[in-house]
């Protein structure tokens, strides 16, 4: 059976046990309950570890204790991007990372991170919680016998760590780099030999040569991973992520057998740590830029013609995938909400802001 076969047949199989469902009285677990939560990170990783530990912390304090989340380092139980296949299999209940390190599994996974020109973290949140994101997000789990939520939310990530200067999209023709999800098949038209690593890898895969450059997240957790150490250039600005969610998501038979008050106690503790963690990281991503800046990192612009390369290149990665019926529905409905969301606040923060900026230098001068 072909790969879209077998979606189609487990998304009517999954409807079909969704239908049955309601026929029966649910039962649920009774008394406390430790659920294992398997992690893309290594233990300690600044910002998305933090992101694990307030979860855990959350769904502890909203159940008053019957519910427990432990959670496992990459590599402490399975591998950094074997999380996925370990949940859906009950091997562990739940998962911490990103959707987009899954799209092996369905591209459209990648829109619950980010996908190349796509929101802002704001824009993000609309979508995701008032315009159907979060319904979306649930449909395509059920294929997969999965439940998850965004946790976390990165903000917009830096373009990339370089070796060399990137000065037109030639540059990329052959560059070793790491970048997952459709920005890294977006890349790849250009020329560039992509890798998926966990973050945990990246830096020793540059020590080694293994990898040309790389984009991690911002410049907190790029410099808490030392790539100042291994690479000359950054650019802060990048096509690819410009606001990336993490997400928990946890095996469907396991959240149903939750009790209600559990369910909604995930719910929450997911929603909760996305707008911290969003704070966290750029209430620290400015300070750890001017540390950069000062420890002699080079900061750069992609140039308009990189840009456009970029933009060509994952519109025809999107594209690619519109045969997909539920990739189409996902795409049609982000593109939308992101439209009209941008609609307004491009003429109201998007004015505002360098209005404010230039009236605020021009007073102090």
């Amino acid at each position: 059976m072909d790969r879209r076969s077998f979606l189609k047949t487990s998304a009517l199989g999954g409807a079909s046990a969704a239908a049955a469902s309601t026929l029966a009285a649910p039962v649920y677990a009774q008394g406390k309950r430790t659920l294992t939560m398997v992690t893309t990170w290594p233990r300690g990783l600044a910002g998305v570890w933090d992101s694990v530990e307030r979860f855990a912390a959350n769904v502890g304090a909203l159940t008053d204790g019957q519910l427990t989340v432990e959670p496992k380092a990459a590599g402490e139980l399975v591998g950094g991007l074997e999380v996925f296949d370990a949940v859906t299999a009950g091997q562990a209940d739940m998962y911490h990372g990103c959707e987009y390190y899954f799209t092996g599994q369905h591209p459209a996974l990648a829109y619950f991170t980010t996908v190349p020109f796509g929101m802002t973290a704001p824009e993000m949140m609309v979508w995701y919680y008032s315009m159907g994101g979060m319904e979306l997000h649930h449909k395509l789990g059920e294929i997969f016998g999965l439940k998850g939520f965004i946790a976390g939310q990165t903000g917009g990530q830096g373009g990339g760590w370089f070796r060399k200067e990137m000065k037109s999209p030639s540059d990329f023709q052959g560059l070793k780099f790491r970048m997952p999800g459709l920005g890294g098949e977006t890349v790849s038209k250009l020329g560039a030999s992509v890798q998926v690593l966990p973050g945990g890898e990246i830096y020793q895969a540059l020590s080694s040569g293994a990898l040309d450059g790389t984009e991690w997240i911002g410049p907190w957790s790029d410099e808490k991973l030392g790539l100042q150490e291994v690479c000359d250039y950054y650019y802060p600005a990048g096509f690819h992520e410009p606001g990336a969610a993490l997400c928990v998501t946890t095996n469907l038979e396991v959240f149903e057998g939750l009790t209600p008050t559990q369910q909604k106690a995930i719910e929450i503790a997911a929603g909760e740590c996305h707008q911290h963690n969003y704070a966290l990281f750029v209430a620290n991503n400015g300070p750890a830029l001017q540390r950069l800046i000062q420890g002699g990192t080079q900061l750069k612009e992609f140039s308009d013609d990189i840009w456009t390369a970029f933009g060509t290149a994952a519109k025809e990665v999107l594209d690619g995938y519109m045969d997909d019926e539920i990739f189409a529905e996902i795409r049609t409905s982000y593109e939308a909400a992101m439209s009209a969301t941008s609609g307004w606040m491009g003429r109201s923060d998007g004015k505002y802001t360098p209005q404010r900026d230039r009236v605020i230098a021009a007073q102090s001068e």
